[in-house]
């Protein structure tokens, strides 16, 4: 059973910027789907960000042009890179693994970490 967990959330100030980092254990063979959830308070979980194994990746539009999903496969380890952070970014952030295709932004039947902070001041 694969395990992930993230770092490098934070507080920055709005336009600052954060990398967070998801290291995955526990599985051998390429993951097909690799992604970014998040869940600000009183709010559902959304996806934000996800890639393929074809390192294909996808968007919302509240993050296009700002975030940026990459991953290391030898590493083990995914990223994401939030530029020009705002407020309504404050969240908790979660990786997720998901061994269904197409990749999708369902949360479910995913594995997901701990999650880390993202805190957003104005």
């Amino acid at each position: 059973q694969v395990q992930l967990v993230e770092s490098g959330g934070g507080s920055v100030q709005t336009g600052g910027s954060l990398r967070l980092s998801c290291a995955y254990y526990g599985y051998a063979y390429g993951i097909p789907c690799m992604a970014w959830f998040r869940q600000a308070p009183g709010k559902e979980r959304e996806g934000v960000a996800m890639i393929d194994s074809d390192n294909s990746p996808a968007y919302i539009d509240a993050v296009k042009g700002r975030f940026t999903i990459s991953q290391d496969n030898a590493k083990n380890t995914l990223y994401l890179q939030m530029n020009s952070l705002k407020p309504e970014d404050t969240a908790m952030y979660y990786c997720v693994a998901d061994f269904h295709l197409p990749c999708n932004w369902s949360p479910l039947g995913k594995y997901w970490g701990p999650g880390t902070q993202v805190s957003v001041s104005s």
